[in-house]
């Protein structure tokens, strides 16, 4: 009998789960540690300069070459998973350390001003008015994270590391394009669930993003009506 995805669905759910686990964090991480440094960016032209230039060449660096690097740089076993979390993580704060300093570049000075002058510290205009404003440019940026984290993670299993990527290699090996069309739509799918769960918490968290959007589009079709 032939590969076939029936046969073979526990195997494949373990490699989902293990892609889950290997991208998850660096996703998590991403987002946090470029939301500081991004608005850190944002306030900064010097750090500005600095840190999208070193993100942007670590960003440039091959993922095969991150992956082997890192457990040299780190003193890690080669087939430790956690070689793959730290490449993932790098890229993931590459990604969106842009994005936040767009974002936090976006809210005006007015803005700023007008909460300094209702009395609002530093950490209160970040929290409540700078990162809320923010928002819909950062959410935005998560959603690329998570695509790319998905994509990159298959690569992890040329060295070793379990994950969707072992479907491809099998594949290849064996001359089965079933199972390499398996592991493409489970890619697929699995990123499709990341991107709907990063798009419900920003409804739930930016309900007036929303709110904007409509009006703009409800703008639009009146314009579109008497042009």
């Amino acid at each position: 009998m032939g590969w076939t995805v029936w046969n073979n669905l526990p195997e494949i759910w373990g490699f989902t789960l293990d892609h889950i686990g290997l991208s998850v964090i660096p996703i998590i991480v991403g987002f946090v540690v470029a939301v500081p440094l991004g608005y850190w960016a944002s306030k900064s032209r010097v750090a500005r300069s600095i840190l999208l230039t070193v993100f942007s060449i670590l960003y440039t660096l091959p993922s095969i070459v991150l992956f082997v690097a890192v457990p040299i740089a780190l003193g890690l076993p080669i087939l430790d998973p956690r070689n793959v979390i730290v490449a993932l993580s790098i890229y993931a704060v590459a990604i969106m350390l842009r994005s936040s300093t767009d974002g936090f570049a976006s809210v005006s000075e007015g803005v700023r001003e007008s909460a300094r002058a209702v009395g609002y510290s530093g950490v209160q205009r970040f929290f409540r008015v700078e990162l809320p404003l923010a928002g819909p440019v950062l959410l935005a940026g998560m959603r690329i994270v998570s695509v790319s984290t998905v994509s990159l993670v298959t690569v992890g299993s040329f060295i070793g590391i379990d994950s969707l990527g072992n479907l491809f290699i099998d594949a290849y090996q064996r001359t089965i394009p079933l199972e390499s069309i398996t592991g493409i739509v489970a890619v697929l799918l699995l990123a499709l669930v990341y991107d709907l769960i990063l798009t419900g918490i920003g409804r739930l968290l930016l309900p007036w993003s929303r709110r904007v959007s409509q009006r703009r589009l409800a703008r639009r079709s009146r314009v579109r009506e008497f042009a």
